[in-house]
């Protein structure tokens, strides 16, 4: 062991749900951990997604067929996709991210994916336990809502895929699906019932509930923004925004659309780089209708929405509406559009009150070009640690990254194979 494994001490920055989780996982392992976040913990790129945990998220957007259906895409833009001017400055990412749409890339993503997300639904399981919010978790699955036979039969390479992994779910249609959400709109001819699946009633909170265990069991954290990163003899020397050094041993990279970024500012000694861009998501909030009941999240694959059931932080019930992807740049100015059509199509689904003032959401999800996260030791540079690019799965995929980062820093055997998820494949 090198000087950096020995010392036990590291620093995380980045307070979101795959940040907080290395935070844990490390701790676990009798690290002395700082955790480093320039907002409190979950209140960023975390604090907007579904809240669902599912081993559908093995499958990646770039598959096999984007080819085929990209001139469509780009000439016709629906829900789902959205591309930006600002887009274009992650070229660089655009084709990449086309050339692994074959079918070679896209075995090795969903196998790798299918790991860490199992690995991270029993991680989650354990930690909502010890944080005391184990009654957030919902096990009751979620629905994917078609309209029509032609949209059913659109699907079936999704479900042969989800169907190879053993991925447990039900195809329902006509009236089983009023059965299982009697209150949703009988528009929808088809449904599959993806019951290897769970969710939570607030992701935010389950993020901050896990920093408050870090923290409880002795862990610090520190709010400040870091503007650099450099090497030093023994370790690492991160800025803040006043320009005060701090020194740290060890330091791992959790900061998930600002990761990237850090890394060009810091000039450091390696040829890595990762090529991101961003699938910038919208949230809006809605007041459930009085005796109009979500048992569970719902994804209308026409709409490109999800409908969460979700409490405020108030404890209050709402249900949350995310849109589909949007890629442009990661700061580039808000665009609605995608909240309207999406709240659309959503009151023809099931009945909605007005929308929560202020309840509009925006972030920015980091994507590497084969939809894998770098999860690793940095290239030339030892006791530098990557853990960002989770894409819209960074709920799902969190504590498993903790887990599996931890197990790599203590040089541990791993619960899963890191291969596919190294640093090296973009040095």
């Amino acid at each position: 062991m090198n000087f950096f494994e020995t010392s036990r001490q590291v620093t995380v920055l980045g307070a979101g749900m795959v940040g907080v989780s290395c935070a844990l996982a490390l701790q676990a392992k009798g690290w002395h951990v700082t955790l480093v976040d320039q907002r409190n913990p979950g209140e960023a790129t975390s604090a907007g997604n579904a809240g669902v945990l599912s081993r559908s998220s093995l499958l990646p957007f770039n598959r096999p067929g984007l080819w085929q259906s990209l001139p469509r895409m780009l000439l016709k833009p629906g829900p789902s996709l959205q591309v930006r001017p600002s887009a274009l400055a992650h070229f660089d990412f655009m084709w990449r991210f086309l050339w692994h749409a074959r079918r070679q890339s896209f075995d090795i993503t969903t196998v790798a994916l299918d790991g860490l997300i199992q690995l991270s639904a029993q991680t989650h399981k354990a930690w909502l336990a010890q944080s005391a919010v184990q009654h957030r978790l919902r096990e009751n699955g979620w629905l994917w809502l078609f309209q029509n036979d032609a949209a059913w039969r659109g699907s079936a390479f999704s479900r042969e895929v989800l169907q190879e992994f053993s991925v447990a779910a039900q195809a329902l249609h006509g009236q089983d699906i009023q059965s299982l959400e009697p209150h949703l709109s009988s528009q929808f001819q088809h449904a599959l019932w993806i019951q290897d699946a769970s969710s939570v009633d607030n992701p935010g909170e389950v993020v901050k509930a896990y920093a408050n265990q870090f923290v409880k069991q002795g862990g610090v954290f520190q709010k400040s923004e870091v503007r650099a990163l450099q090497k030093q003899p023994q370790g690492w020397q991160w800025t803040d925004a006043s320009g005060s050094p701090h020194w740290t041993p060890n330091v791992v990279l959790a900061m998930g659309p600002w990761s990237e970024s850090l890394l060009k500012a810091s000039q450091l000694p390696s040829d890595f780089k990762a090529h991101m861009a961003f699938e910038r998501g919208y949230h809006r909030h809605f007041k459930p209708v009085a005796g109009v009941t979500l048992q569970r999240p719902v994804y209308d694959t026409a709409g490109a929405y999800v409908l969460s059931p979700m409490v405020n932080a108030e404890g209050a019930p709402v249900l949350r509406m995310t849109t589909g992807v949007e890629l442009a740049g990661r700061d580039a100015a808000p665009n609605a559009q995608q909240l309207e059509a999406a709240e659309n199509a959503a009151r023809r689904a099931i009945p909605l009150k007005e929308a929560v003032e202020g309840s509009d959401w925006l972030g920015s999800r980091p994507t590497t070009p084969d939809s894998r996260p770098v999860i690793g030791e940095m290239p030339q540079c030892p006791g530098l640690w990557l853990a960002f690019g989770h894409q819209h799965i960074g709920f799902s995929t969190g504590p498993g990254t903790g887990v599996l980062l931890a197990e790599l820093m203590a040089g541990e055997r791993t619960s899963i194979n890191p291969a596919a998820f190294s640093p090296a494949r973009f040095s």
